[in-house]
């Protein structure tokens, strides 16, 4: 399984042409307690770069973007409930929606971890 990651600061692992997608720690962190995800419905087409789904936090309301082109097949419907999993575990339990990538080549245009740490270094 291969993860890469977003100006955005979104995640996405990849394993057999299916991506799991979430918001990375240090966005969480930024984010403070989260209250609400809201996550798009199984059979969305989505292109690269759209609104997907929305968290909100004590602090401020946020979208997530599509990091890939595609289509949903399948969400974390253990947000609805419990919407602090992004708190407590956002690279994993925390994670938003699986979607099947349709062009493999736009995993190129994201960060690899090395890269996403520089790049967060660069924005304290």
């Amino acid at each position: 399984m291969t993860t890469y990651y977003s100006e955005d600061h979104e995640w996405i692992n990849v394993e057999s042409g299916v991506g799991t997608v979430g918001i990375t720690d240090y966005a969480q962190n930024a984010l403070g307690d989260i209250v609400f995800v809201e996550v798009p419905e199984v059979g969305d087409e989505l292109a690269k770069g759209d609104e997907v789904a929305v968290v909100e936090s004590v602090k401020a309301a946020s979208e997530i973007y599509s990091p890939v082109t595609g289509e949903i097949t399948a969400v974390n419907e253990d947000l609805e409930d419990n919407a602090s999993l992004v708190n407590s575990s956002a690279g994993g339990d925390g994670w938003f929606f699986k979607i099947s990538i349709s062009d493999d080549s736009e995993l190129e245009g994201l960060m690899d971890a090395d890269g996403y740490k520089t790049f967060t270094a660069g924005l304290e």
